[in-house]
């Protein structure tokens, strides 16, 4: 029965609004592919230990062909974050292109990390067929991800460069961070780093770059930076320790953390108008949004000047911030005006128990989410189970098993109208597996080394993007994410629809499964049940909706079809009173419209 928008309206106020959101109803919701370039269109298989670019290969921008982003959009993307585009420091040699090669000894992988930006005006030459040309290469990548009706994210990383940070692509107009410091002074408001006077860079005694095997004439051991600059992750000191960001230097934004963190922001400090204008920069190219890197270590006063700055010429261009902080959520929407934060130490950490079956996890846990730490941002959180920073599910770290992300990834994708996102890879069930080099063994594909991912490889199939070498059970893993992301991007009641928690009811029944999540996402016209099985084995159960529910939606005596989505049999009570019986295999889900 479809309820109608003028008694529906009047119906649906009846609902217990302490099982709802709460919250303006907006569609934020759209679905974001990460991938790291260096990956994702590389077919070498070698992957051999700290391998070099010629041994083990690289994606290219244009590995991105209108096949593959055409399969991509099929699966249901609407945005492509393409990871390390900005070029980064790394040990492979361009000087043949005019590009200043880098100090190994300051350079972590042999292809360097992405997030230590060597030049922020520049692409990185890996990523090009013909290195002479690799902006237009980057930028015809742009217009062809936008003729595929997805937009473009690139990542922003604001608090810290490469220790061989220096631009040769710069505009005319600008000038090279630290060329106007004046070096004597720990901190000046004016000065673009933070140094330690009188005191040289001293490189973190055992680092050995590129493996014991690499060889290059800067490798020594030693690195001229004199006075030495503060590392990225805020240490003061000339001689960091090998398990800081040593391959960093701290951005200053006009905060004295020798000094209680007192803040210097009038006049408006000159990195600040520089940060600005890389992101204009970018965005005069077509660029639709940033994944902006560690907000919370820059002020929370420049997100707020700078969004507004950008904004004025680019209103709809989106900032996606890395915060761990859930006490500072409200902080960097309300003053820093972001669009979206993560919710990884929120809705991540709960689910990823829950998949590890850890003995304290809960669905609880995903109540405390809605309730308290996203309350009144719950549309604005960017959802997700992998990304560059996390250990892939399939991996003996995590899970060990990708389908037991299925419960977990129904979730994330349609409890709230805001975004959610997965990891190349993360559909055909990566798990992680090889020592990469500096990346180490730790179950996640390493961003600091050149390096083949298998499983992606094998739907790659050679750039035929056809899935021709996937195996029947990864076949049928990535057609649950198709199906699942397309269910996000056409119904209504994910999009801009209403959330119920139906557990409160389910808590007072003598005998429930205790990792069964249930909620109904709604509009006046539409209505969804989804219920997420974490639980090992199968789970014959009834679940009953409360009365304001069958009262809002006039579901009392009629017979009601609960079609599933997601392909299961639908489901048909004659004579509905306030319960339905169900059964559930283990770690799955069902979507079931009704």
């Amino acid at each position: 029965m479809v309820v109608s928008c003028s008694s529906g309206a009047n119906q649906l106020d009846l609902l217990n609004k302490e099982n709802t959101l709460n919250e303006p109803l907006v569609n934020n919701k759209f679905v974001i592919y990460q991938a790291l370039v260096r990956h994702f269109g590389n077919t070498h298989t070698t992957n051999k230990y700290y391998g070099s670019i010629e041994e083990n290969g690289v994606g290219k921008f244009n590995d991105f062909t209108a096949t593959a982003l055409q399969e991509l959009y099929d699966l249901g993307i609407t945005h492509m974050w393409y990871t390390g585009v900005i070029e980064h420091a790394t040990m492979t040699d361009y000087s043949a292109y005019g590009i200043k090669p880098d100090d190994p000894d300051v350079v972590k992988g042999r292809a360097g990390s992405p997030y230590a930006i060597k030049d922020y005006y520049d692409v990185c030459p890996d990523f090009a067929v013909d290195v002479s040309r690799r902006m237009q290469e980057f930028e015809q990548l742009i217009e062809r991800t936008h003729q595929h009706k997805m937009k473009v994210i690139i990542d922003f990383i604001p608090n810290h460069v490469a220790r061989t940070y220096y631009s040769d692509s710069k505009p005319d107009n600008v000038k090279d961070f630290g060329v106007d410091d004046d070096k004597t002074k720990q901190f000046l408001p004016a000065n673009d780093f933070y140094y330690i006077p009188d005191s040289d860079f001293q490189v973190p005694g055992g680092y050995i770059p590129g493996g014991g095997e690499f060889y290059n004439v800067l490798k020594n051991g030693s690195f001229p930076e004199s006075p030495a600059k503060a590392t990225g992750n805020n240490v003061f000191s000339s001689s960091p320790a090998k398990d800081d960001w040593f391959e960093t230097v701290k951005l200053n934004y006009g905060v004295d953390f020798q000094r209680n963190e007192t803040k210097h922001f009038d006049p408006v400090p000159p990195l600040w108008f520089k940060m600005r204008d890389i992101l204009l920069f970018w965005a005069g190219k077509g660029v639709d949004g940033f994944r902006c890197d560690m907000v919370e270590m820059v002020p929370v006063e420049f997100w707020a000047w700078v969004n507004d700055e950008v904004k004025k010429s680019h209103p709809d261009i989106l900032f996606i911030g890395e915060a761990y902080n859930k006490q500072e959520y409200a902080n960097f929407y309300t003053t820093g005006k972001f669009d979206f934060l993560y919710d990884k130490v929120g809705l991540y950490d709960t689910l990823k128990m829950l998949m590890r079956n850890d003995d304290y996890a809960g669905v609880r846990g995903i109540q405390d989410v809605w309730r308290n730490e996203v309350k009144g941002y719950s549309a604005r959180m960017l959802r997700f189970l992998e990304n560059h920073d996390e250990q892939r599910i399939a991996s003996k770290d995590f899970a060990g098993d990708p389908f037991v992300a299925i419960p977990a990834m129904v979730l994330s994708a349609t409890m709230a109208t805001g975004p959610v996102m997965i990891y190349s890879g993360q559909e055909v069930g990566e798990p992680g597996i090889g020592h990469e080099g500096f990346g180490g063994e730790d179950g996640r594909t390493s961003i600091f080394d050149y390096w083949g991912v298998p499983q992606h490889q094998k739907w790659m199939n050679k750039g035929k993007f056809d899935g021709g070498l996937l195996a029947e059970n990864e076949v049928r893993l990535r057609a649950f994410y198709k199906a699942l992301f397309n269910i996000v991007k056409t119904e209504q009641s994910i999009q801009a629809g209403g959330f119920y928690d139906l557990m409160a009811t389910q808590q007072v029944q003598p005998i429930f499964p205790n990792r069964i999540y249930a909620y109904l996402r709604y509009t006046h016209n539409e209505r969804l049940l989804v219920i997420a099985n974490f639980e090992k084995a199968v789970q014959n159960f009834t679940l009953i909706l409360p009365d304001d529910v069958i009262q809002a939606f006039h579901m009392e005596g009629k017979q009601l079809v609960f079609k599933d989505l997601l392909g299961q049999e639908a489901i048909t009570v004659n004579k509905f009173s306030n319960q339905i019986d169900l059964k559930l295999e283990a770690n799955q889900a069902q979507i079931l419209k009704f």
